[in-house]
């Protein structure tokens, strides 16, 4: 039998191990040096051979530090074939828990990329009509076409507000007439939203193989905050913030309260970010589970 040489024993006790590092432990010692100014913008970064050797991790686990740090635009050039770079401007680059929060569109879109780096993604959403998580996946669709994430299982479980309660908002400031102009509104872009999020993903089980589930299902209430859980390590949240504006609708202008929920203030908590950050990832899963085994029922993204 040969004993490896790191594991050989020392006045015959084996040399304890060093606990090995998970990637986001290696984004944030790298993350922490480019801050700290101890890698400049523009400098080249180690090979990942050579960061694989210093922080004890295979190659993967360096491939995926990389990729967050990437989408937190504090490098560029990440690939297989050469040292990825530090970001030549890092103004506003600030990414991770640490960073500010951000709207919607600017912050939602990095965290799900780095959450697709995982062999198995799960990301659960709560939202009113899916369009910023739609947007947001656009990013890993696009690194999994061009072979640069390569996930093995994803899956999406996604609460909506049901088609036929009475809207909290959006709803017109005169009250609801027949037909109700704006709910339908808000419907077709419900169905919309959520059926280009499921082809695009489900799409994915045809050109790369990847086993993908989506569901939907309907909440009886109307959401007064968007929450995307990412991987059961990171809970991110907003509050939906209501203004009366006036909004064209079958040619016919309508005044309206509404919420744009792309512009929505996003405030990141992860599970290793200390003890409030892990207690509110844990109790936002539960509170979602609770909802989706409960009150929650089936939802068609039909007219």
């Amino acid at each position: 039998m040969v004993v490896e040489p790191e594991h050989a024993p020392v006045n015959g006790r084996k040399r304890p191990q060093r606990p090995q590092r998970t990637h986001r432990e290696v984004a944030d010692e790298l993350r922490a040096r480019i801050r700290s100014g101890r890698l400049q913008p523009g400098q080249r970064m180690p090979t990942q051979a050579q960061l694989a050797d210093e922080f004890g991790v295979e190659r993967g686990a360096v491939r995926q530090a990389l990729r967050i740090l990437q989408s937190e635009r504090l490098l560029t050039n990440v690939s297989k074939g050469s040292p990825a770079t530090v970001a030549p401007d890092l103004h506003g680059s600030l990414g991770g828990p640490a960073a500010p929060p951000m709207p919607t569109t600017a912050a939602l879109a990095p965290r799900i990329a780095e959450a697709f780096a995982a062999p198995h993604v799960e990301i659960d959403a709560l939202c009113l009509t899916s369009v910023s998580l739609t947007l947001a996946i656009g990013e890993p669709l696009r690194q999994i076409h061009a072979g640069r994430l390569k996930p093995a299982k994803i899956d999406v479980r996604v609460l909506l507000p049901s088609r036929n309660i009475d809207l909290a908002f959006p709803v017109a400031v005169a009250g609801r007439g027949a037909g109700d102009p704006v709910h339908e509104r808000w419907l077709a872009m419900r169905n919309a939203q959520g059926q280009v999020l499921q082809h695009n993903l489900l799409g994915l089980r045809a050109t790369h193989g990847i086993d993908v589930r989506v569901t939907f299902r309907a909440l009886p209430f109307t959401p007064p905050v968007k929450l995307y859980l990412l991987n059961g390590a990171e809970a991110l949240f907003a509050y939906y913030t209501l203004s009366r504006r006036e909004q064209e609708i079958d040619h016919e202008p309508v005044e309206m309260y509404d919420a744009e929920g792309t512009r929505s203030t996003l405030f990141t908590f992860e599970q290793g970010g200390g003890l409030r950050d892990g207690v509110f990832v844990k109790q936002s899963r539960l509170w979602f589970d609770a909802l989706w085994e409960t009150i929650s029922s089936e939802l068609l993204l039909t007219a």
